[in-house]
Parts: C-alpha cells; structure tokens; sequence
C-alpha cells in the first residue's frame, strides 16, 4: 500500500550539501524535493506545501532571510517549520533568523545526524501525524515507515485514505476535528472532496479495526474524535 510520505523541501545551491542532506532524509524515510534558489522555492510552494523547509542562508538570486520573510508573511505558508542552514554562526545572525520565524538553526558545517535530529524534533512538535515514530493507542499500532496497521500483533488490511486518516487520528488523541479540518488536515485543501466522503473513510476505518472501532468517537453537530475513554 502507498502512503504519502512527509515531504521536506531543500532550499540550498551547493550541489555537495544537496546530496548529503537527500540522501540523509530519504533513509530516514521522507521525501525530498530540492530547489538551488529563492524563486524556484517560491515557484514549489505556489503549487505544492511541503511538511519542512531546509532553507540555506546565501542563495544565488536574493538571500535566505529574504524568502523567510516572504514565507512568514503569507498566511497560506505560516505553519511551515523553516530550518536555517548557514556558514554564518554569528549571534546577531542567529537572532535575524529566529527574529523573521525560524524555528530552528543550524550552522555549517554541520553532521547529518545532528540535522536528522532537529527535523524529527521539529516535526514532532508542529505536526505529530509527520512524525516517523511507531503510533500506539489500545491494541492499535501504527508504523508509518512499514506502513501498516498491526492489531494484537496481527496486521490488519486498511486502504490508502484510511491509513491515513488513522495515522491523524492516533498522532492527535482525545482531540476532536470537524469534517472540514479532517478534509484540510488528512487530505489537504488543494482537494476537492465532499465534506460527507469524510463520514465514508470514518465507517471504512470503524470496519478495518473490526472490534477496535470504538476507539473512533462521533461527537454529534460537531465531528469525530480518537479515544479510548
């Protein structure tokens, strides 16, 4: 089965750094898509939102701050996790970053793992349904890098929607989401899915996890939630 995987978005024009960085991240189970400047970013992120941007510090047509700015100031981007990868390690550079919405830094030259941990930390905080740790709740186990579903240890089949509206829901427990933020959320607003297909997966998801189906809560007028309560 085929799931979408997190996709990061590598804003760097040294071809040498490219690679290490790709190859890093894609081991560690994401997708990649590399850009060498400012515009072509911009350009990506007009037709496509990535989960985190790697944004280097010196780009050829216009700098790295520059773009951060204009990301920060366009709502659409705003939840984006940026990293700054720079060869500046100056205090006042480091605040620049920060001050104009980084969420984190890194100096070059850096080691991959270093980098690896910052991505999954930062994942992990703006968004748990992109993190590449093994989900847990009641009998339910999710893998997202194995991509399956195990139940007392049993896999169980799921489709490709389903999968994914799980994996939401069990990076998100006890919260509970109309069928408007699970459509944006899960499948994204470039989209075009009635809000009632959201009900469809639901009762698709309730019949994969056969007796497990009550950890998936209808919360009338309002929508679903994950709980074992």
């Amino acid at each position: 089965m085929a799931v979408d995987k997190t996709t990061i978005l590598i804003v760097e024009d040294e071809a040498a750094i490219v690679e290490l960085i790709s190859f890093s991240l894609k081991d560690a189970g994401w997708n990649t898509v590399a850009v060498h400047s400012a515009n072509d970013a911009w350009e990506f992120l007009q037709r496509r939102s990535p989960q985190l941007i790697l944004l280097d510090w010196m780009l050829p047509d216009q700098s790295g701050l520059r773009l951060l700015s204009r990301i920060r100031a366009d709502r659409q981007f705003n939840d984006i996790p940026i990293i700054m990868l720079t060869a500046k390690s100056m205090e006042e550079d480091k605040i620049a970053g920060l001050n104009n919405g980084a969420d984190d830094y890194v100096t070059k030259p850096f080691s991959p793992r270093e980098l690896l941990a910052r991505v999954k930390a930062l994942l992990r905080r703006r968004a748990p349904e992109h993190a590449q740790s093994v989900l847990n709740i009641g009998s339910v186990t999710l893998d997202p890098i194995g991509c399956k579903v195990m139940m007392d240890n049993q896999k169980i089949d799921i489709g490709h929607a389903e999968f994914k509206l799980l994996k939401f829901f069990m990076a998100h427990p006890e919260r509970v989401f109309s069928r408007s933020q699970l459509l944006d959320k899960v499948w994204g607003d470039h989209v075009v899915i009635e809000e009632r297909t959201v009900d469809v997966h639901v009762l698709r998801l309730r019949k994969a996890l056969k007796e497990a189906e009550h950890l998936i809560k209808t919360v009338r007028s309002v929508g679903y939630m994950l709980s074992e309560k």
